[in-house]
């Protein structure tokens, strides 16, 4: 139930500042943000990242579902355990649908954080859910999940005494 309720709030959150980014800016405009550092720019991405597979909805529909539903059987089956583990699993649940939401109803994704310094595509609160959620994901699996699966060898427990090799 805790994760249904989280999963709500980063979609909830994802669709609001869509909403607020709609109604208060034209497509293309911009507004101060962070000076200096990030402007709001509205934006329609009809692709995924750096606008790959443009003009594919059906096509990004069906593969973000298709992951979606493989992160929520880990979660469901309780493959993934770990509080960090899940974390990851959470913001990619909740990125995915922001997402998926805006492919159906719109047929793009409402983009709208701007970095300044530097020439970087223009992306939303459902991406940065997603990409933190993998990174966490990465953490856990490259650093906790290996030492979390892998019973401890008991120090007199030597499998080459009977003669086996």
């Amino acid at each position: 139930m805790l994760y249904i309720v989280i999963v709500c709030a980063l979609i909830a959150a994802d669709q609001a500042l869509k909403y607020w980014t709609v109604t208060h800016l034209a497509l293309g405009e911009s507004a101060p943000f962070l000076p200096g550092l990030m402007q709001f720019t509205r934006l329609h991405n009809y692709g995924a990242a750096w606008s790959s597979l443009s003009g594919k909805t059906a096509l990004l529909i069906a593969v973000t579902a298709l992951l979606l539903i493989a992160v929520t059987v880990l979660l469901m089956k309780k493959i993934v355990r770990h509080p960090l583990g899940a974390a990851g699993c959470l913001l990619i649940l909740g990125g995915g649908v922001g997402n998926i939401i805006d492919r159906i109803a719109h047929g793009y994704v409402v983009d709208m954080f701007d970095l300044l310094p530097f020439d970087y595509p223009v992306f939303n609160l459902a991406d940065c859910f997603v990409v933190a959620g993998v990174i966490l994901a990465a953490v856990y699996y490259l650093f906790i999940h290996d030492k979390k699966a892998t019973p401890k060898k008991e120090s007199g427990d030597d499998s080459s005494a009977d003669g086996e090799n």
